[in-house]
């Protein structure tokens, strides 16, 4: 099978240069006009899928060369293209900017090649003239594998300043496609982990993508930008494929390698129609304002492995949904909903029911936080025996893991690459195993298993490894 749908890669020198606005911006123009566009954003983002999916009306889907493994960002694409006139990735970071210490693995320039799509780099031209020549030559031709097939100048002053950037780059060859005119910038609110959900800020947020849409339309060629996208080189291999990758992951783990340690004994896309499973296995996933963080593919894998997949949200719903087998809880920003989490105790004690009652729990870092004792003093669900607190410490960073402890989630043994951000700390009591066991920066044990519970700051993507999805659904059956 070939994939021949026609992309974009927006990429940029260094974060800040404008890499969201402009994506975000052409995503929409081009939707205006009347393209289906499929969004994508390169590594482990959660919140700007979300303005992609406003932006185009589909799920914002992230390509993850290091979460996922560089066998998986072009199949991955292509189930996420599939239907599309066009797709636009964002990049991350600076085009060349990758894992640390891992070469270009995961950078922006690693899963543009990986896509054998076009680049285009935006570039802050706000405090330069004719340097601007120097910068995307050595851009270009660092790797001759990328492909730089235009420039988008950003915070242009005026007339002048447009003319002479547009005069340096002629040496350069690589033409360019826009100047976006230095302006008030679109409202996007940020705070300690980034930019502000679209889940959280509703109207204001249309607003945004509406004036990244106009002002990508008058600055730059739209009809160059498509043409360019059209250039991409054909991807060979079938799409990814929810029920495949069940049916093709490895079988169970190896033993669990040494640690230095030795822990103690272990305990334990949703719009649309519902799917509908034969013998209606309900899993919850939260979801919400304080919940937004998920890749759609976990939704995917559950729905093929058996399970009804159904959202609710612990801000609103006062129950969890009929019937609910297993439940779900991914990251977010309960730190900044603690009040009206901690009011909802109707579904705290949901919560804390099913989960002491031995049913399969997956929490990732909001989840996890939303099942301790009490966050900033306020009470949560008191699954676990630990207290969580905000920190003026952020901890940010991929991380190789292997589970240390048997969970509805993992077998112990599992290997899962993954990534870690936050800015809270966990304080541990007793009565729960480690998750994971992390070797770098650090060794050390991470996270909680106590009966079905799985509960850690890291979070991960299912489709590196589909068996933890169907293992989790066969718990759910039998617990």
């Amino acid at each position: 099978m070939v994939s021949s749908v026609p992309r974009l890669v927006i990429a940029a020198p260094s974060s800040g240069s404008g890499k969201t606005t402009v994506a975000t911006g052409l995503m929409a123009a081009l939707s205006a006009r009347g393209f289906a566009v499929s969004p994508h954003k390169v590594g482990p983002d959660y919140i700007d899928p979300g303005y992609h999916s406003l932006a185009t009306g589909r799920v914002g889907r992230n390509l993850d060369a290091y979460l996922c493994g560089p066998e998986l960002v072009a199949p991955l694409f292509a189930h996420g293209a599939r239907g599309c006139d066009v797709a636009v990735v964002e990049g991350v970071m600076g085009l060349y900017d990758g894992a640390a210490g891992q070469g270009e693995l995961a950078s922006t320039a690693h899963v543009a090649k990986l896509l054998r799509a076009p680049v285009v780099l935006v570039v802050d031209a706000s405090s330069q003239s004719r340097s601007v020549a120097a910068l995307v030559h050595g851009f270009v031709s660092w790797d001759p594998e990328v492909r730089v097939g235009g420039v988008i100048l950003n915070k242009v002053a005026s007339d002048r300043h447009e003319g002479l950037l547009r005069e340096a780059l002629e040496s350069v060859g690589v033409p360019v496609l826009g100047a976006l005119r230095r302006a008030a910038p679109v409202e996007t609110p940020s705070r300690h982990l980034g930019l502000v959900p679209v889940a959280e800020r509703g109207a204001p947020a249309v607003d945004a993508v509406d004036a990244m849409a106009a002002r990508v339309a008058d600055g730059c060629d739209l009809s160059a930008l498509v043409a360019l996208a059209r250039s991409a080189g054909p991807l060979h291999g079938a799409g990814w494929d929810a029920g495949e990758a069940l049916a093709s992951s490895p079988p169970p783990p190896l033993p669990v390698p040494s640690l230095g340690a030795s822990p103690p004994d272990p305990l334990s896309a949703l719009d649309g129609p519902r799917p509908q499973t034969p013998d209606g296995l309900v899993v919850a996933v939260a979801g919400g304002a304080a919940f937004t963080f998920s890749y759609a593919e976990h939704a995917e894998l559950l729905s093929a492995a058996g399970a009804e997949v159904v959202a609710f949200d612990p801000l609103r719903d006062e129950e969890l949904p009929e019937g609910t087998a297993g439940l779900v809880i991914g990251g977010g920003f309960p730190e900044v909903y603690a009040s009206e989490l901690s009011a909802n105790e109707s579904l705290r004690k949901a919560v804390a029911g099913l989960a002491l009652g031995g049913a399969p729990v997956a929490a990732e870092c909001a989840g996890l936080l939303y099942l301790c004792r009490e966050l900033d003093g306020l009470p949560m669900c008191g699954v676990l025996d630990a207290s969580a607190r905000m920190s003026e410490r952020l901890t940010l960073g991929y991380r190789d893991a292997v589970a240390v402890s048997d969970s509805a989630l993992a077998g112990a043994g599992t290997r899962m690459r993954a990534h870690e951000f936050h800015r809270t700390v966990v304080e541990p009591g007793s009565g729960a195993a480690p998750a994971w066991g992390i070797r770098a920066p650090e060794r050390r044990v991470e996270g909680f298993v106590q009966r079905g519970v799985h509960a850690s700051y890291l979070h991960t993507h299912w489709a590196s490894e589909p068996g933890v999805a169907r293992r989790f659904v066969e718990r759910c059956r039998t617990s």
